[in-house]
């Protein structure tokens, strides 16, 4: 169990109640169609039954450090804001509609408490995309493309880009996404194939093809994927405005596509 814990902000986990996909759409039914009684029994039923959808959840930032209590809480929050959401007229399973829910809610706890300073400007724009990324969510029952978010907005695409990768935490090539004990899988692992033949001549190339690049754009790229800082923290380490450093890190990227 996550953490090593059984019990999360009072709740044995090992006993929480799991529900089939029909129970959650007759629960979901009885929310929208019957009297004030049923539904408040039928809410406090679906939010019991899916606890398990958020503890599910809240494992994927198992690594960030946080309060395990916290992080449970605030993937309630985005359950119940799922729940009440949930438009049943569209053919999708609750999950497919609710984890991305449980997700943004968690990132955007996670997001408030960074410690990284980010602008105002920045922020603001953030906040109203993430706040459009859950309009559109509950629209369409899906996530939406930046090109969405973008035009609901109606803000340049790229703008909607640079401030959603400002307020989301680095991750380091060497956090470790899968263990079993003995064999420890990281996020630098998962950027190649190691089972193509071709591996060793891939890696070879790319080498050859970042060594081509200038000093500048050279420690751009180190910082950003090796050491996995973000754009702002790159900025402010090389003097330079964090625009300048979107736009010589995609002139890099382009340069290295190209020669490969």
């Amino acid at each position: 169990m996550i953490y090593n814990k059984v019990e999360i902000c009072g709740v044995n986990t090992a006993k929480l109640p799991v529900l089939s996909e029909k129970k959650k759409q007759a629960l979901l039914k009885i929310m929208q169609e019957g009297n004030e009684s049923q539904k408040k029994q039928a809410r406090d039923e679906m939010i019991n039954g899916n606890l398990r959808l958020v503890l599910s959840v809240i494992q994927k930032f198992s690594n960030r450090g946080e309060n395990p209590d916290d992080l449970f809480q605030v993937g309630c929050i985005g359950l119940i804001k799922a729940i009440d959401n949930f438009n049943c007229e569209k053919d999708v399973k609750f999950s497919t509609y609710g984890v991305p829910m449980i997700i943004g809610e968690v990132r955007r706890y996670l997001r408030d408490n960074n410690s990284l300073r980010v602008s105002r400007s920045l922020r603001d724009t953030a906040y109203r995309a993430m706040q459009a990324k859950e309009k559109l969510t509950t629209e369409n029952n899906r996530e939406p493309t930046v090109e969405e978010i973008a035009k609901e907005l109606d803000l340049p695409k790229e703008n909607v880009v640079i401030a959603l990768e400002a307020i989301v935490e680095p991750v380091s090539l060497y956090e470790p996404v899968f263990s079993d004990g003995t064999d420890t899988i990281y996020v630098m692992d998962q950027l190649s194939d190691p089972n193509s033949g071709n591996s060793k001549l891939e890696e070879l190339a790319i080498k050859d093809a970042i060594n081509s690049l200038d000093e500048r754009e050279q420690r751009i790229l180190s910082l950003r994927f090796f050491k996995g800082k973000t754009q702002i923290e790159v900025a402010e380490e090389i003097g330079i405005s964090q625009a300048q450093v979107s736009r010589l890190e995609k002139t890099a990227l382009k340069k290295i596509k190209k020669e490969l």
